[in-house]
């Protein structure tokens, strides 16, 4: 380097720029929204001229997804999985992986929790003194399915997976009193909520755009559903309500969007079985711009969730100015109420009114979509939140060097 010529490189060191490990047992937007989250982090991160690799599997592996991020210099590793256990994906091949390239790194953060990946990641860890994140986004307790098999997966690794941690991170109040229910102790929990990256919504597209495309009248009231087809989605629920929605809002139409996630077949049978002439339209998974458009054009977002954590539909639909219903198994959300949309009981019949009442009033809506862009503004701004998560990263790593 010349006198007086500026090292970019120095100055980036003295800063604490830091050589992180993304960990996530797919790689692939259909399998939803922690994917969305490993994603966009990684993305930031390396805009904040940190080293970032993302160690995943080859099930359903995404390439074009893929590139995406490394156009922007992120490294991402597909280990062969040799086996699929409902999700839990056997690759033995990280293990010589991880023996090999594990100690480059000082920080590693895990996505999920149960999985084969997280277990092997966290003995080499463990083996080299290198610190872990977990972020179980909403996987912790063993309830819902297999339960029997997740008290296993505890026993046998989840366990200590929970204990070698040096913070876990919980997106609500809700996920925190899980970690204390698993025996992590309260100063080793970190709530951050997911956000939004607000420069995703510069360009939204136009109005009309999707219901053109799908043939839905400008006149109908559009009810959209968008997320993974599975049972925990609570889409059997919607369905009741739709169709006795139908005989005082015949004009109504029900989207569902999102990737089949072994439900699809009974949902269909369902529809079958309620005669219903007016059947919902089905699209499939939608990224980018189609996924947004069926927001523009949405007059209400539903999620009729049995258990949801924390959903990312729901932001988006409400900074795309769409008014909401979740039910009241969704937690943490008290600020919807009448806010931004309603909290309906689980019963089909409730939600049909909420439904109603936001459908047949206009101004009602406009309201709704109008605070519930400023709420997700205020309190889900994405660079605040990834500016938390390397706080947390500098805190783990006890990384004196770094200055905000």
């Amino acid at each position: 380097m010349n006198d007086g010529e500026f090292d970019i490189s120095a100055l980036i060191r003295k800063c604490g720029t830091m050589k992180i490990l993304q960990v996530i047992s797919y790689y692939n937007p259909k399998f939803g929204g922690d994917v969305n989250v490993c994603f966009h982090l990684s993305k930031e991160l390396v805009k904040r001229h940190h080293e970032v690799t993302i160690l995943t599997t080859d099930f359903g592996f995404d390439s074009e997804y893929a590139d995406e991020l490394r156009a922007y210099d992120v490294t991402i590793i597909p280990i062969p999985c040799i086996a699929n256990f409902g999700l839990f994906l056997f690759s033995p091949a990280i293990k010589s992986w991880l023996e090999n390239n594990l100690k480059t790194f000082e920080i590693i953060h895990l996505h999920n929790y149960r999985s084969y990946q997280n277990a092997m990641v966290r003995a080499y860890a463990v083996k080299s003194g290198i610190p872990y994140i977990l972020q179980a986004h909403g996987s912790v307790l063993p309830f819902f399915e297999k339960q029997n098999l997740k008290k296993i997966y505890d026993f046998v690794w989840g366990n200590n997976i929970l204990r070698d941690a040096s913070t876990v991170i919980a997106l609500t109040q809700t996920e925190e009193e899980q970690y204390l229910k698993m025996g992590v102790p309260k100063n080793k929990i970190e709530i951050i909520p997911n956000g939004l990256d607000f420069t995703r919504f510069l360009h939204l597209p136009v109005k009309g755009e999707f219901r053109s495309k799908y043939n839905i009248p400008a006149n109908a009231k559009m009810i959209l559903f968008l997320g993974r087809i599975h049972r925990i989605k609570g889409i059997d629920l919607l369905l009741e309500a739709y169709i006795k929605l139908l005989k005082v809002l015949p004009e109504c139409q029900l989207v569902i969007v999102g990737p089949d996630d072994n439900y699809l077949s009974t949902l269909e049978n369902q529809i079958i079985k309620s005669g219903i002439t007016k059947k919902p339209l089905i699209t499939g998974p939608l990224f980018g711009d189609e996924k947004f458009s069926a927001f523009v054009d949405a007059d209400v977002y539903v999620l009729p969730s049995h258990y949801e954590t924390f959903s990312m539909g729901l932001l988006e639909a409400m900074y795309c100015g769409t008014p909401v219903i979740i039910t009241n198994n969704i937690t943490d959300f008290d600020w919807i109420d009448q806010h931004t949309g309603f909290i309906c009981n689980r019963d089909s019949e409730d939600l049909k009114k909420c439904l109603y009442t936001i459908l047949s009033d206009k101004k009602l809506r406009q309201s709704f979509g109008e605070n519930g862009k400023i709420i997700v503004s205020e309190r889900f701004n994405f660079q605040n939140v990834v500016q938390s998560v390397i706080d947390l990263y500098y805190k783990s790593t006890n990384n004196t060097e770094y200055r905000r």
